[in-house]
Order: structure tokens, then sequence, then C-alpha cells
């Protein structure tokens, strides 16, 4: 795709119009894959701006928020994570899908026509289809994308709890069309249907009518995030719901939706989230008697066991009573924002790297994705006040001075620089407190 000397920034009447898949075919058909935007990458204001309309939405009608800071935490975390090999390298998607077309395309179709774009409209549309319902019927793939699911609240930043590995799975499932859609309508396409994701992870929304028989709308995904036994494996569909009625895997939503997975996994932190649902799978692999069996841990559904059907039984889903309370986290009201306003400020240097990716050197991209990778870690670290909290919030703070004083972080905000570093030094000396007392406390206890 266009990279970022060349890269034409969308308006902001397209960047609104994107995030619902409504931009015209004339505006998004290219003859070159250099030519296509970064819609994923330009569309981050448009996520936090109708996170924020989200949010007054919910105060007005229901007279509270629609998520918890440390959920939306862990939920942009994993985001900023799925985007970071993107400055290094081209997605495997994409990287896949043009070998396939380079070296097995069966035909040479336009770029540029109108029917080549519906087309491919369809194509990506269904290949989404079966790339997600294999996601929640093979237990290996499972136990990667189970990360987007792992949310006790839906809202809108549910949308970027992506697991940063799936993808190195559904490529797979665009192959096909290689042969014979062409590589920039397909790079279109492939983040359109993306974008349109975004806006139906949302309770203050309600059906949409007549919109409700073609299209997935939130009412159809907030039936899919529900660990309900009823909504279990159903409403797989990215843009359109005509697959799941033709499938057979479509549920109308009627009764009150329980969001999360039926085994919750009650943690925050993001390599956990991302982590935890692998781990049990290894384990389950290696305890498992028989070959077959343990491919089968693999290949089967995340429900099977020996003597069950491939996806296991529905009466083994615990049944939603309507009294599940969300796990939660033990954060106070100030530490909460402490959080929030250090994401904020690790968020304007992420957009900063990637704003500026064709100008940095390899070492400060590496530095500057080690610094996101530390902070992200860091904050997940606080939010679930695991012992060696304080100690690598002071090393966070530590890096993050070293790193601006040598220039590797720059202040996107040039007049606050100063600021900047007065803040992350009162902050190594608070935490580097905390630590002392920590490690005193726990020598004291040895003694």
């Amino acid at each position: 795709m266009a990279n970022p000397e060349t890269s034409k920034d969308i308006s902001l009447f397209q960047g609104i119009r994107m995030m619902f898949y409504a931009l015209k075919p004339n505006e998004t058909s290219f003859r070159s894959l250099e030519e296509v935007p970064e819609y994923v990458q330009q569309a981050t204001p448009f996520f936090f701006s109708l996170m924020l309309l989200e949010l007054v939405v919910s105060w007005i009608l229901k007279g509270k928020p629609v998520g918890r800071v440390y959920d939306v935490l862990t939920s942009v975390s994993s985001g900023v994570l799925y985007q970071l090999p993107r400055l290094f390298f081209r997605s495997i998607e994409l990287t896949s899908y043009i070998y396939v077309w380079e070296n097995y395309r069966l035909f040479n179709l336009p770029c540029d026509s109108l029917w080549m774009w519906y087309l491919t409209f369809f194509g990506v549309d269904l290949c989404y289809y079966w790339s997600h319902r294999m996601a929640h019927e093979v237990s290996i793939i499972w136990s990667l994308h189970q990360v987007h699911h792992s949310s006790e609240d839906f809202n809108m930043s549910i949308a970027l709890r992506i697991s940063v590995f799936e993808v190195y799975i559904s490529w797979i499932f665009y192959c096909p069309l290689a042969l014979a859609i062409p590589p920039p309508m397909f790079a279109v396409h492939l983040q359109l249907s993306l974008l349109y994701q975004f806006w139906i992870h949302t309770e203050v929304i309600n059906k949409l009518g007549p919109l409700e028989w073609i299209l997935n709308t939130p009412s159809h995904h907030r039936v899919h995030h529900g660990r309900n036994r009823c909504y279990i494996d159903k409403n797989y569909g990215a843009v359109l719901v005509i697959w799941d009625r033709i499938f057979g895997t479509f549920e109308a939503e009627n009764e009150k939706v329980s969001y999360g997975l039926t085994h919750p996994i009650n943690t925050f932190e993001l390599f956990r989230v991302q982590f935890y649902q692998l781990h049990y799978v290894w384990t389950t692999f290696w305890i498992t008697p028989g070959f077959w069996n343990k491919l089968s841990v693999i290949f089967k559904g995340p429900g099977w066991s020996p003597g069950k059907p491939r996806l296991g039984l529905l009466e083994d889903i615990p049944e939603v009573t309507g009294k599940e309370v969300p796990f939660s986290a033990p954060m106070s009201g100030s530490l909460q924002l402490y959080a929030f306003v250090h994401f904020a400020l690790m968020l304007g240097f992420y957009e900063d790297t990637f704003a500026d990716q064709s100008v940095l050197s390899q070492a400060t991209l590496l530095l500057r994705t080690g610094y996101i990778i530390l902070t992200l870690t860091s904050i997940g670290f606080l939010i679930e006040q695991r012992p060696g909290a304080p100690i690598l919030e002071t090393i966070r703070c530590s890096v993050f001075l070293m790193l601006y004083r040598l220039d590797y972080l720059k202040p996107f905000i040039p007049s606050l620089a100063f600021a900047f570093e007065i803040l992350f030094s009162i902050c190594i000396i608070y935490w580097g407190i905390r630590s002392v007392r920590q490690l005193a406390s726990g020598h004291s206890k040895q003694l």
C-alpha cells in the first residue's frame, strides 16, 4: 500500500464515510498497490471520536459510561500491539496475496471497473465469514481469536481488542481471491471491512429496521459476543449478515446478552490476555492421551474432549443467570487517571512514529517500539496491581527520559518538552520510593 511519503491524507468527510464502508467506488479504485491509502492507520482519530461520541450518548441515554477505564485500556493496548509490526514490514495478508497473484492468477482483470469493485466487496466479505467461523470452530485458531471475546463489556473499544497473531492464520482464507482479483482492489476492501466492524461494537444503537435483514448491525454483533447458550457461534459476518442466513449461523437478539467468554479469564494484563488460551491448548495437548486425540485438541472445536462431538456439547457451557458480575481491577480512581494520562502520552508517540516512519532510522523505530511495548506491559501490571508494578514503572519512566534526552523520542507538542521531563522525573521519584519500600518490606519479611 501507499508509503508515508506518497500517501494522500483522506479528508474529514472521507474519513467519516470510510468508517461505514460508504466511500464510492471511484474514490477507492487504484491501479497500483502503492496508491492505496493506509485507511486503517489514518482512522485513529475517527476511532477515538466515535468512542467519545458513544460515551456521551451513553451518559445521556443511560446515565452511565459504556465501559471501564482499565478494560478500555486493555482493548486499545491490543490494537496498538497489533499495528506495531507494520512499522517494519507489510502485513502477511497482503504479502501472501501478492505472491499468489503474481505466480498463480488465472485472469488479468481490471482494477478500476465498477463490477470488479462489487465483486471484491462480496468476495472479501464471504472469505471473512469463513475465516471468522473457523476461528470459532478450530481450537488453535480460537486460542488466538478469544482475545477479541475476552472482555465482559461491550463498546467500541472492544473492536480494537485483536490478537496480534491471528492474522498469521486468517490470510489463508483470502488467498483464493488472488487467483482473479488484483491486489489494489483487495487491499482497499480488506481495510474498509475492518473499519466497518468498529462501530457495530456498541450498545447505544438499537435495531436498525430493514437493514437488519442484510447488514451486520450492532444488534447482530451483540449476539456474536454473547456467552448465552443460544448465542454461541452465531453471526460471523463482517459487513453482510446474509452469509449467516445462508449457512445457518444466524441468530436474532432476543434475550439480554451476557458478554465475554463462557469461562472468563479474569485478567486485564495485555500479554496474559494474548497468550492465556494458547497456554491452555498447549497444556491440554500434552495431558491428552493418544496421537489422534492430541490432534483433535488442536483442530477440533475449543469445547471438544474425547468422546464428544467435534464442537463439544452445548450443555457443557455454563448457563447465564443474569446475575454474572464482571471481573474488576483493584484500581483507585487516581491510579486509573495516572494510567489513562500515560497511555494517552504513549499514543501520541505511537501516532508520531507511524507518521514519521519513512524518515526514522531502524534503530529509532526499534527503540520506540520497545518503549511502547514496555508502556503497555507496565500499565497492565498497574491495572492488576502486580507485585513488580512499581519497579517496572520506575524502569519505564527512566527509559522514557533516556530516549527523550537522546532524541529517540521527540515531543509531539514541542512547547511541552520541559513539562514532559518534569512529569517523568516526578514519576521516577514516586515509583522509585515505592519500589524501595516494597523491596525493603519483602526483605524484612524474609528476615
